[in-house]
């Protein structure tokens, strides 16, 4: 149960972190002719899978130094926050050719695909394997399904408000998993306390800076 759990948590932290990502390939193959895109598409995104591969196995290594789980977890509530409130921009040269459309959108996921890589080695709690399936299912969902995953997400707010609690919630067992912090969470009811109340201060956060921000623009069209 623990296992799929964990797989579900990070099939849905890759679903909602990676719609942009899938944009970006098509923001990068749209100048080349429609039967080159696919071929683009395709490399590309096995491109941009394997160095997030690598960077995920790298994050999970990592984060059994001690201290990195810790700041890692502390970084993961920021980019729970700053997925409730900001608004992204897709800023994308296209390719002019067959190759530099493929290395545009590789370099392009590298660069966008770290909050990504820090949320899944997070929540795979140190298993290769989990890292392997979780991108495995969600990729292909992502590249092939980019258009129908951005409208949900318009049309169903929730599911933005629902994959920051899953990445503050991953977060803050991030935290309590930190060695030198255990003695600070000996007890499981003030674990899941701590936990808990990440989870409804980071949704919370977002959410009233989300409102203000909207009233603003209300404010500023009368």
């Amino acid at each position: 149960m623990e296992f799929l759990t964990a797989l579900l948590a990070i099939v849905m932290i890759d679903l909602v972190l990676a719609g942009d990502n899938a944009i970006v390939i098509g923001l990068a193959a749209r100048n080349l002719p429609k039967e080159k895109q696919k071929t683009v598409i395709l490399w590309g995104t096995v491109g941009a899978v394997f160095i997030r591969v690598l960077a995920t196995i790298a994050v999970v290594w990592l984060l059994k130094v001690p201290g990195l789980l810790l700041v890692g977890g502390v970084l993961l509530i920021w980019i729970a926050y700053k997925l409730l409130v900001e608004e992204k921009g897709h800023d994308v040269k296209a390719g002019e050719n067959t190759w530099a459309a493929i290395r545009t959108i590789i370099i392009a996921d590298a660069a966008m695909g770290l909050d990504n890589v820090l949320a899944v080695a997070g929540a795979a709690h140190g298993s290769i394997l989990l890292v392997i399936l979780g991108l495995a299912i969600s990729v292909p969902i992502v590249v092939w399904g980019s258009t129908i995953i951005i409208k949900w997400m318009e049309r169903y707010p929730i599911i933005i408000t629902i994959g920051a609690g899953i990445l503050a919630w991953t977060a803050s067992k991030m935290i309590v998993g930190e060695p030198f912090m255990k003695p600070f969470f000996g007890n499981d009811i003030l674990k899941y306390c701590f936990e808990l109340l990440i989870v409804a201060a980071v949704v919370g956060a977002g959410v009233l800076k989300k409102r203000k921000s909207i009233k603003k623009e209300e404010l500023a069209m009368e």
